[in-house]
């Protein structure tokens, strides 16, 4: 997996996490197009140990692939039925409000 840290003071940070064989690809489903970017996502390989801690201590999510989103459902932050599908790939997106 790969994930990166945007620092917002005023909107809590965003940890952005993707499955390593998505990183730079575009996904489609009907009229939505996707490009699942480093500048986003990041592009240094983490641990999962890496992403289960940063998920811990983040204020907003961003998720995309079948690793990263059963990661956020193990550890209890969503539920499945609270993502989405683009294509055949998990997405999910949680706020802290």
């Amino acid at each position: 997996m790969f994930f990166k840290v945007h620092r917002s003071r005023e909107t809590g940070d965003v940890v952005a996490v993707c499955d390593r064989e998505l990183l730079n690809t575009t996904l489609c489903h009907e009229k939505l197009t996707i490009t699942v970017t480093d500048a986003f996502y990041g592009n240094t390989p983490a641990t999962e140990n890496q992403v289960r801690e940063a998920l811990t201590h983040a204020g907003n999510i961003n998720l995309i692939g079948e690793r990263s989103v059963n990661l956020a459902i193990e550890m209890g932050l969503i539920t499945k039925s609270g993502c989405m599908m683009i294509g055949n790939v998990p997405h999910a997106q949680i706020y802290q409000l």
